[in-house]
This record gives C-alpha cells, structure tokens and sequence, in this order.
C-alpha cells in the first residue's frame, strides 16, 4: 500500500513539473516581440554624439578620426571639449583613438572662447607657445580643421594671453589673423613657377592595425586644370608620392563629365570606378576619398556618382563631416 502510494505521488509530482514546463516554453499573448538569444541589446545614450577631430597619426600626418562629445547643442562647449582632446594630457586625453595623439603642448589652458555668426574666438594661456618647430604648423592645423568640422563654425582667431596669434611661435612665419580650412593641412609643394599655381586640399587613406582613417593633404601646384579634374587624376595616380599614404581608385579610372549646380556635383565616370563591374559596387574607400576632397575645394552639398548616365551613388557630404 505504501509502495502505491509513492508511486502516485511521484507520478503526480511529475506531472506537475511537466505542467510547468510548458507554461514556461509557451509564452503568453501579450504582443510583445521575442528578442533572439544571439542578438545583442545595445543602448545609444541620446546625450552623447561623435564628432570629427584631427590628430597626430604615427606617420605625423594629422588624420581625421571621431571622438564622442556631449550633445548639448551649444557650439562653445562643443569646441572646448574638442580643444581638451588636442591638448597633451588634457581633460580629453583619455577619448583619443588608438594610433593618434594630441598635437597642443601640456599645461596649455583654455582661458576663454567665444561664438558668434561662426566666427569662433579662442584664448589660450603662453603655454601654447611651447611648441616644437616641426609641430606649430600643425598645431593650428589641427585647431582650424577640428573647429571647422562643426557645422557652424567657418573661422577662428587665435589669441594667447589676449593678444591674436600672428606668428608661429618658433619660426616667425606669419599667420592669418582670421584663420579658416584655407589655410590648409598636412601642406606640401610641388611648384617649378609662379605662374597656375592652384591650392587643392585631397583626401588619402591611411591604416593603423586593421581600421582605416583619412588623411586630407593640401597640396601647391602649376596646375590649371578645375579643382575636380585634379582630385580625381592625384586619387588615380599610381604610384602616390606618400607611400604610406593610399588610394583605392583604380588608376584607369576616367572623369568622363562634370555637371555643378547649386549644392549638387554630378560626375560621370567610366566603368573602372566599380570594384565589382556585375554588382556595379563602389569601394567605400573611394566614395570617401572623393567626396571628401570635394566638400573642402567646393561648395556642394552632394555629389552623384553615375556611369553610363545611371546614377549609382548619391553622398551627402554633411554626413561624411
């Protein structure tokens, strides 16, 4: 009699444990979407974004790379936390990218900035004079480029102490008292006469381990030829000058037409812009190298790749900034 009894108890126990089971397994009708066990839940924090910065890369050219910010909206903040990433042990230190470095010297300060109808205005302490003869060309390179990269901001004044900056600190070379991205970056010249001789700003790719970063060259030549037409034949080029400097387009690639309107640059290319002729693919490496290198030589606010007259790819150059 016992022996049936734990028989039963143990059968209905089971049974009660299978009930459960299935309870468990069988999810109620409450329309809320099963998330699969592989896929991740991530978390965008609305008060923080990236934003462009230029800095020192091992090659000591100045690269474009993104740090994160906060999303306040006001344009004061926003450059003087972009400003403590480029200072040398700064309060932004620690935001840098692997293989870059900041180019501003240590200790330097912030003493004031100010905003108005995009004109920045930047006081720093006498410790921003304490720079090396080969970085202080670089260094406002840097400050312009990053400052810049904000929508709003088109120029700067540099002042140290309250006075504006008017010579580089070590050569005596003078500076702009308005400084803006004419004043170019990661300069070099190739000139035989005075005569054409054209500024042109292009963007190369650069590799540090396995991520790719650009790197944007002003360049001073005897060239006559329109701005697009040099971008393109320096991007297909082979080989570049720079040889730890890149490009993915391939050299047979032709700038067959060129149609500007107001904030749109068409261009009609041959088939050698493909990577992939069947899969009619752009190399991401190429659409960035391009339009890039047209958002700092014009003012357009898109550019419209085409082959045989049928679009392919359309950049919005403000989201490539």
């Amino acid at each position: 009699m016992l022996k049936k009894m734990s028989i039963k108890k143990i059968i209905i126990s089971l049974s009660a444990f299978f009930t459960l089971f299935l309870i468990y397994l069988i999810p109620a009708n409450d329309n809320k979407e099963l998330i699969p066990a592989n896929e991740e839940l991530s978390y965008v924090d609305p008060t923080l974004i990236t934003s462009t910065i230029y800095l020192l890369d091992s090659y000591a050219y100045l690269g474009k790379a993104e740090v994160v910010i906060n999303n306040n909206g006001d344009v004061v903040e926003k450059c003087k936390e972009l400003i403590n990433v480029l200072i040398s042990g700064g309060a932004g230190e620690d935001k840098i990218p692997s293989g870059f470095r900041s180019v501003l010297p240590s200790d330097t300060k912030i003493n004031s900035l100010s905003f108005e109808n995009g004109l920045v205005k930047i006081n720093f302490s006498k410790e921003l004079l304490n720079i090396s003869k080969d970085l202080e060309e670089k260094m406002i390179e840097a400050i312009v480029y990053t400052l810049t990269s904000i929508d709003e901001v088109k120029s700067i004044i540099i002042y140290v102490d309250g006075d504006i900056l008017s010579k580089l600190p070590q050569t005596g070379k003078n500076l702009p008292s308005t400084l803006d991205r004419s004043f170019g970056i990661n300069k070099e010249y190739d000139i035989t006469s005075m005569k054409d001789i054209e500024q042109i700003t292009i963007y190369y790719v650069n590799k540090y381990n396995d991520d790719y970063y650009y790197v944007p060259v002003t360049k001073y030549l005897n060239d006559d030829r329109d701005k697009i037409k040099i971008i393109i034949s320096e991007l297909s080029s082979s080989p570049i000058s720079n040889n730890n400097l890149m490009s993915f387009l391939n050299y047979n690639t032709k700038l067959l037409s060129v149609d500007q309107t107001e904030d749109t640059m068409n261009l009609e290319f041959n088939s050698y812009i493909f990577d992939n002729y069947d899969e009619k693919n752009i190399l991401e490496e190429v659409i960035y190298t391009i339009s890039l290198s047209i958002s700092d030589n014009y003012d357009v606010k898109e550019v419209v790749f085409t082959v045989n007259e049928e679009e392919i790819y359309k950049s919005v150059l403000k989201t490539l900034e």
